[in-house]
């Protein structure tokens, strides 16, 4: 079969399609006919080195198909079942294999495509405004990236649930995105040339010099000390990602100066650590995108062939929505 291999640290370039055996699945295990696999930052981490990892490897561990072989051992599911995945991996690849303790079943009427799109940065989304912070109408919060994966999808299910949503993005055509998202008010950060300052004036200027409740922050450095400042007194600054690069080393001290306010670095895999949680959490993402509560943005497919492109693109800040790669 085909697999996307990294052969070692480095830019995009350092992955290139390659055919490698196919895999069987031992006990426990799934083998899935892989028709989409997500693309995410993280993956752009471990492929850089940012995340130490084995060379060579075949990247991703997101993905939607349909079951091909089970395992001994696995009960309640079947050949031919469709199933998603957040964590497992080598998912940049035409076949793999799935533990069957991070399937999870996909609603009928909900095409696989788009439910690759969602175990990952839906079950982000949905943790971060349901449990990191659990959002209601008393609250606003200040989104960045509000375009992106994450953002059109903790947009949506923050104005569900009442809070206002702040966002930023780049470019027109993602101020448009943001709105339709649900983005009461949209800030373009190209055009503020001192971020740091300019906006948490913006976002005080919005809230009647109050601040925010709530910072979703996936874009790391270059966001940490605007979103910090914007924060209300014993606000919460919500670091789910780094997109610009990791956020260095930060005194203490700066949380007592900022208003007693509280900073979170949380990861998908500690809010979905017991199979109820994952459970719970793919059947509200997954079920509301079945039933059209949910848009699912898929803003770029690639081949497997082309999963450079696909890394360097989101790398610069291209995309919106969710990028898929298609064995």
């Amino acid at each position: 079969m085909r697999a996307v291999r990294a052969e070692r640290a480095g830019g995009p370039e350092v992955m290139s399609v390659t055919e490698v055996p196919e895999p069987e699945p031992a006990t426990g295990e799934l083998l899935v006919d892989v028709a989409a696999a997500g693309v995410n930052f993280i993956d752009t981490y471990r492929r850089s080195g940012v995340y130490p990892m084995d060379f060579p490897h075949v990247p991703g561990s997101e993905g939607a198909g349909t079951v091909r072989a089970v395992g001994p051992g696995v009960e309640g599911v079947r050949l031919g079942d469709r199933v998603a995945w957040a964590a497992a991996p080598a998912s940049y690849a035409e076949q793999v294999v799935v533990p069957a303790a991070v399937a999870v079943p996909v609603p009928d009427g909900l095409d696989l495509a788009e439910a690759a799109a969602l175990p990952l940065q839906g079950m982000t989304a949905h943790y971060l405004v349901a449990s990191t912070v659990p959002l209601g109408p008393e609250h606003t919060v200040l989104l960045t990236a509000a375009a992106g994966g994450v953002g059109l999808l903790l947009a949506q299910l923050a104005t569900a649930r009442g809070a206002r949503v702040i966002g930023t993005v780049g470019t027109p055509e993602k101020e448009q995105l943001a709105r339709q998202a649900g983005c009461s008010e949209v800030i373009r950060y190209t055009e503020l040339p001192d971020l740091t300052a300019q906006l948490p004036q913006l976002v005080r200027e919005m809230t009647d010099g109050a601040g925010v409740d709530v910072v979703y922050d996936g874009v790391g450095r270059d966001t940490f000390d605007a979103s910090l400042a914007s924060l209300r007194p014993r606000g919460t600054l919500v670091l789910f990602g780094g997109a610009s690069g990791q956020v260095p080393p930060v005194d203490l001290q700066r949380l007592n100066t900022a208003g007693s306010v509280f900073v979170t670095r949380p990861t998908l895999g500690h809010y979905t650590a017991t199979r109820s949680e994952l459970e719970w959490r793919a059947r509200e993402v997954l079920g509301a995108a079945a039933a059209g509560e949910l848009e699912v943005r898929v803003g770029a497919r690639y081949d497997l062939a082309d999963a450079a492109r696909a890394h360097a693109a989101l790398e610069g800040r291209e995309t919106t929505g969710k990028v898929l790669l298609l064995p």
